[in-house]
């Protein structure tokens, strides 16, 4: 999983699984793409949800986050000192990627994802090559690049692996997607800021603010506990106060304070992510 296991109040990285027992399958499952748009897709296999399907699911997520962490990491590498520090935690991420991959790879008998799988395994071994290279301008728009191809193959295969999610499952997506929209959006924070300031990315960066702002709307119009409540009012603060910061990304930029209160923001969203999971 990612990052740090979910269990332990953070993002998920460890060995136990975000979802409940898996539910009844519906003829149909909305999903929704890297770009916020929900479609409907037909499921295509037949009885009841298999464990298989859910770590399926829980992995494509994984690769989500995954996808946007690693090319942000190698953007700050440009901005935040300790290089080797930085280095460290990008091969940790690789390794993380390769184990998602690897578990959809022999969990699935999908051959649509298979054959996405050989190109997102592609991908990988194009980002490990650029990872023992020196940090320059082309391997950072190529990070950029193999990031998108990463998102995009993960949506894919959730798609040929889509099922009816519960009401807790739904909230418990609903902050695996703000964990990956932080991501993107400090992805896009510091690619404006390294020669990337392009209407593309800027664009790209407002459009992942907007769905995390709608995603906050989940959060705050669901009833929870008055233990989960001062969480949820936390984040609402700190989502604020970054949005403030993100707002004059062009004339305000401040990758150290945003790095730490990008990881705050995602703890908080981490304990909202764990009542879910634990209230399946």
């Amino acid at each position: 999983m990612i990052k740090k296991a979910l269990l332990a109040g953070c993002v998920a990285m460890g060995t136990a699984s975000l979802w409940a027992s898996p539910s009844a399958l519906q003829p149909q499952a909305e999903v929704t793409a890297s770009d916020g748009n929900t479609t409907v897709v037909e499921v295509k296999k037949e009885g009841v949800v298999t464990r298989g399907d859910v770590k399926i699911i829980e992995a494509t997520e994984n690769i989500r986050f995954l996808s946007q962490q690693m090319a942000k990491e190698y953007l700050y590498l440009f901005l935040v000192p300790n290089p080797e520090e930085a280095k460290g935690r990008l091969k940790e991420l690789l390794i993380t990627l390769a184990d998602n991959l690897r578990s959809i790879a022999v969990t699935t008998k999908d051959q649509d994802t298979k054959d996405i799988l050989e190109f997102l395994s592609y991908s990988k071994d194009q980002i490990a090559q650029i990872f023992t290279e020196k940090v320059n301008e082309e391997n950072a728009a190529l990070m950029l690049d193999y990031s998108e191809t990463l998102l995009e193959g993960a949506d894919s295969i959730a798609a040929a692996h889509a099922y009816e999610f519960t009401k807790e499952e739904h909230m418990l997506i609903i902050t695996k997607k703000m964990e990956y929209l932080i991501e993107r959006i400090m992805k896009y924070y510091a690619a404006l800021h390294v020669g990337f300031d392009t209407p593309t990315n800027e664009s790209q960066m407002r459009e992942a603010i907007a769905k995390f702002d709608e995603n906050m709307k989940s959060i705050e119009s669901y009833e929870y506990p008055e233990e989960i409540v001062s969480v949820e009012r936390e984040i609402v603060r700190a989502w604020r106060a970054n949005k403030v910061f993100l707002s004059r990304s062009k004339a305000l930029f401040i990758p150290k304070l945003m790095l730490l209160s990008t990881e705050s923001l995602e703890s908080l969203t981490a304990k909202i992510a764990l009542y879910h999971n634990q209230n399946q």
